[in-house]
């Protein structure tokens, strides 16, 4: 038996092809589960097509609150003749699978059940209801009461109509029915505790705590061009901005997306551009542009792997030096990193912040496996929400570009006030004006670089993770977060300790310390060249010691995290 495996804490997987209506599945399941009284965790791996394929969900049903994906499969629904072959690798002698008997026909193993949910389906209507049964045989599995599947199914289905909703609600009654069936057969040993708060609880995934701190952090106006994974937030954002008072542009290209959000931000609207790596490829001389006219921009780059459009579906940590070396020249520029939902709403707020204050382009780097994972949390406490002004009302003298103590010039917007606001994407003066002026180039470069100094007192500290007394420090950075966390719950070792980085650049001045006081450090990462480690070697001086590194388009699961500092721990 699995070491992770716990009657606790189940990990389904359903697997088929695309347009086989896995997603609808998924939904309904971390609704249900959720009302149900139980903590939710999903994700999803799939592939670059429309038709054809194989897909996988993870749903993880636990006791405690889970926010990390697992390679274990408890449960595996087989939608597809393929899902087996795809999921080879991660079916254990405990998986239990379930499928149709003629897809499962040829499928030879003591661990397979086979149900005629092809032919039920068509019975009620046709085989588009085959994965209601499921649901709802999964479910009673699961100790769901019925009267939460069904309000879950009429929240999804009424739009349909009438006669659609009762024959998916009759689905699901034989899905029910079925669930049964596997409880008496003795097979199914959950043991989930409910807690009838979390019913009341948040259910979001990545791309809706991001949106979520848009709207906090004052968000007006969006221009992008769809690009996955970055197209969700596109889609937040323009089913909101009625109701937030936003404007959503859906530009001809990135190149247009951004020129068409420092257009925004210059005319006094706090601006925000979404996109993917050989996407933002187009965009970076428009980052030089926001540095040179000192007009901010909020960029939300969702990290997949490339080079060029890679796997354009899948997970990567890749980006990072993309955003940090982007536009030429030089200019100061922040950039964050969000590893759980909180931090995604709060940092996506201090994005819009930070970029007003100090007029430059912030990045908020998410991936595809943060953007689409789905889990509950508590109420947030949006107490310390301020979004703060720093546009003044211009004078018949004022000087765009006046020279300051700090680097920062008053931000005066057109139409506020009765002075002239003057930008230029050439070197200029005070005025705004082109210039050729060698000297005053310099104190032009020097004024805006003056800023990282006010940057570096906004950058916020790393949290650690476990105690204080540690000889072995794991680091990590963004969405890495959940899976580390659980990996060293698991290893349960009081000497390690992990520091997880939310903001990866500037870094925070107490960043060498937390490394010098560890025997070891270890540090994970979505990329094959270790970005992170090697922006710390470039800043701090100080190399970490061991990498585990993953590229294949997947996130770290917990097994590998534990695996991996297993090994390293032996070296010690």
């Amino acid at each position: 038996m699995s070491e992770f495996l716990s009657g606790e804490d189940v990990s389904i997987v359903l697997c088929g092809e695309a347009g086989q209506g896995i997603q609808t599945v998924e939904e309904i399941l971390v609704q249900a589960v959720k009302l149900g009284g139980y903590n939710v965790f999903s994700s999803k791996e799939y592939m670059s097509r429309i038709r054809g394929g194989e897909n996988s969900t993870e749903i993880r049903v636990s006791s405690k609150r889970v926010a990390a994906y697992v390679d274990r499969i408890d449960i595996l629904i087989a939608i597809s003749k393929g899902a087996i072959d795809h999921l080879e690798e991660r079916i254990s002698d405990n998986t239990i699978i379930i499928g149709d008997e003629k897809t499962l026909e040829d499928v030879e193993r003591n661990d397979v059940i086979k149900i005629p949910f092809l032919k039920m389906a068509a019975e009620i209507g046709g085989p588009i209801f085959a994965n209601i049964i499921a649901a709802g045989a999964l479910c009673r599995v699961l100790n769901v009461d019925k009267e939460i599947f069904d309000e879950c199914i009429t929240a999804m289905f009424k739009r349909k109509g009438e006669e659609i909703l009762q024959k998916d609600l009759q689905a699901g009654e034989e899905g029910y029915k079925i669930g049964e069936d596997f409880i008496s057969s003795g097979k199914f040993n959950v043991k989930i505790k409910k807690d009838p708060k979390i019913r009341d609880e948040i259910l979001l995934n990545g791309t809706d705590a991001v949106g979520l701190g848009c709207i906090a952090g004052g968000l007006k106006f969006m221009s992008s061009y769809p690009m996955t994974p970055s197209t969700p937030l596109q889609t937040f954002i323009a089913g909101h901005s009625t109701e937030f008072g936003m404007i959503f542009e859906q530009a001809e290209d990135e190149i247009a997306a951004i020129n068409m959000g420092l257009g925004a931000s210059y005319a006094g609207a706090r601006s925000l551009v979404a996109t993917s790596g050989s996407g933002f490829a187009l965009m970076s001389e428009a980052v030089g542009l926001s540095g040179m006219i000192e007009t901010p921009i909020v960029i939300y780059l969702a990290q997949r792997p490339g080079p060029a459009v890679g796997l354009p579906t899948r997970t990567a940590q890749e980006d990072l030096n993309l955003a940090l070396y982007s536009s030429p020249g030089e200019t100061p520029k922040a950039i964050f990193a969000p590893g759980k939902f909180e931090d995604a709403l709060f940092l996506t707020h201090q994005a819009f912040n930070l970029a007003d204050k100090y007029q430059i382009p912030v990045f908020i780097l998410s991936d595809q496996y943060f953007a689409d994972i789905y889990y509950n949390l508590p109420d947030i406490d949006l107490s310390s929400i301020e979004n703060k002004k720093y546009i003044v009302e211009t004078h018949e003298d004022y000087r765009r570009y006046e020279i300051t103590a700090n680097g920062i010039s008053p931000r005066g917007i057109p139409g506020y006030g009765n002075g002239f606001v003057v930008v230029d994407s050439d070197e200029h003066d005070i005025e705004g004006h082109i210039t050729e002026d060698l000297h005053l180039r310099n104190k032009m470069v020097e004024k805006r670089l003056k800023k990282f100094e006010g940057i570096t007192k906004d950058i916020i500290e790393p949290e650690l993770v476990g105690s204080e007394d540690y000889k072995i420090l794991v680091v990590g950075w963004g969405s890495t977060y959940g899976t580390i966390k659980e990996g060293l719950n698991h290893l349960g070792r009081d000497e390690i300790a992990f520091l997880h980085f939310k903001q990866v650049y500037p870094l925070h001045e107490s960043t060498l310390n937390y490394l010098e006081k560890a025997e070891m450090t270890i540090i994970f990462e979505n990329n094959a060249t270790s970005q992170f480690g090697n922006l710390i070697k470039q800043v701090t001086g100080f190399e970490i010691h061991e990498k585990a590194l993953k590229y294949n388009g997947m996130p770290f699961s917990v097994e590998e995290v534990t695996e991996h500092l297993k090994s390293f721990l032996e070296m010690v």
